[in-house]
């Protein structure tokens, strides 16, 4: 037994002594490893930048009483689509039928008095004549013809005016488009002093989008733009697109139609409007969006952004030398895009620059290049 457990003493010293042996012999050392690495080159890009817009109708009318009166009848509801001339409201016209009425029988009186005036002058005339009756009594006679025919005509313009005021009690679409909200009932006093309208119709077959840009857009749009005047700078924009609430993309796109002459002084900014053609009656006066508009820039270095790195507040990209070593290398953003950057300074085209995996890259630490395909070429990006 002593000698079985010797044996086994011994085997243990051996396989320890082997052990120590392995562990003091230097171990291989790894090779370079493969990272995917592209060449820095210029591009044309076309950015979109992004500005919050008001969507309104080509034409919000507000529908107003011109009389005042109670709702009587409501033809319309909220949402409808009318036509211009459709029948919307009509309101209680007993008290200005009455005076429509009273205005009709005041014409008939003058005309009455015109007629015995008339009769009156006939009359004298031949006697003034004949020199019977003095001229002067002629004179009155038609003194008092022509004020019965002034008569005359206030009482037909009051009649008109009457008539006119009793025609407002029927309230009629001035335009194609859709019902706004109702906010008054059958019932409803309404009058001509109230500050909510009756309801409002929108055509919406077009719509407005209104964004305003900064002092400082303002003066890029100028001066990228060639032209003598503010038209001449528009019919130069390209076609712009509408981003809904949802982000999604309206299908139809647009054109910038105006830009205020004036800069708000309290705000710094000026108001653009862009007309949308809507004959899907998808959009309504009131909604928000953004419109984005086109920037072509020429011959700019493109970077993408997984290939960048941030050390204080800083971007940093991992350069490739001629001997296959990367070196870090600060860079200089002047815009930002949905994956790239637009870099102003620190790389210039031909240079190589690792794409990813730079979590496991260090300063002067030796790679296999693998090159890929520059996929920065004629990109469009978006940008707030």
């Amino acid at each position: 037994m002593n000698r079985i457990n010797l044996f086994i003493s011994a085997a243990i010293l051996l396989l320890g002594l082997a052990s120590c042996q392995s562990g003091n012999q230097p171990q291989m050392g790894h090779g370079p490893m493969p990272f995917p690495v592209q060449k820095i080159e210029k591009a044309n890009v076309t950015t979109f930048t992004e500005y919050a817009a008001n969507i309104e109708g080509v034409q919000n009318i507000e529908i107003r009483p011109k009389v005042d009166g109670f709702v009587d009848q409501i033809f319309v509801d909220e949402g409808e689509q009318v036509r211009k001339g459709q029948l919307l409201f009509k309101l209680s016209a007993e008290t200005l039928n009455q005076q429509a009425k009273a205005a009709k029988a005041n014409i008939n009186v003058a005309e009455a008095q015109v007629v015995s005036a008339q009769v009156e002058v006939d009359k004298i005339k031949p006697l003034v004549e004949q020199n019977i009756i003095s001229a002067i009594q002629l004179t009155t006679a038609e003194s008092n013809l022509n004020a019965a025919k002034a008569q005359l005509i206030a009482a037909k313009a009051q009649y008109q005016n009457a008539k006119e005021n009793l025609d407002y009690t029927i309230i009629k679409s001035p335009v194609d488009g859709m019902i706004g909200s109702l906010p008054y009932k059958v019932g409803s006093l309404v009058g001509r002093t109230e500050t909510q309208p009756l309801t409002t119709v929108s055509n919406i077959k077009n719509v407005y989008a209104y964004f305003t840009l900064n002092e400082k857009q303002l003066l890029q749009f100028n001066r990228q733009l060639n032209g003598s005047s503010i038209e001449d700078k528009i019919k130069q924009l390209p076609e712009v697109e509408l981003v809904l609430a949802d982000g999604s993309i309206y299908t139809q796109k647009g054109r910038i139609e105006t830009i205020n002459g004036m800069v708000n002084p309290r705000t710094g900014s000026v108001s653009y409007r862009a007309i949308f053609p809507n004959p899907d009656h998808l959009l309504r006066s009131g909604i928000s969006g953004k419109v984005k508009m086109p920037s072509t820039i020429d011959d700019v270095v493109l970077l993408p952004q997984k290939a960048t790195f941030e050390l204080q507040g800083k971007k940093f990209v991992y350069l490739v030398n001629d001997e296959n070593k990367v070196q870090s290398k600060e860079v200089r953003i002047s815009n930002t895009t949905d994956t790239h950057f637009i870099v102003s300074k620190g790389i210039e085209s031909g240079q190589k620059f690792v794409v990813d995996g730079l979590i496991k890259l260090r300063e002067g630490m030796e790679i296999i290049p693998q090159m890929g395909n520059n996929e920065a070429s004629n990109a469009a990006f978006s940008k707030e």
